[in-house]
């Protein structure tokens, strides 16, 4: 479920700003290959469970598809608290094209 919060922060991002959920992988990497093509760059958001599905889209992008093409600019892991209870972790992956 999307939260008013992360509704905002989709609104306010950048259109090359891909945020992974709980979707089949193909597809996901279909999306972030169309962005990495239009806007020359990529970035793939993902938070707790959904972390392992947006390494699968980058390794995806950068080996398979766009292979020799395109690199790792960064990748980011970070956690924050969730509810002010518990804390959850969250990655940022950056894919440039050369």
């Amino acid at each position: 479920m999307i939260t008013m919060e992360e509704t905002k922060q989709i609104a306010n991002n950048p259109p090359y700003v891909y945020f992974v959920r709980d979707a089949p992988i193909m597809p996901a990497a279909l999306d972030v290959f169309t962005i990495v093509n239009r806007h020359g760059k990529a970035v793939l958001k993902a938070k707790g469970m959904n972390i392992p599905g947006a390494v699968a889209i980058a390794n995806i992008i950068v080996e398979k598809m766009l292979h020799g093409s395109c690199k790792l600019e960064q990748i980011k892991l970070d956690s924050e608290s969730e509810f002010g209870k518990r804390m959850i972790s969250t990655i940022e992956i950056i894919i440039l094209k050369n």
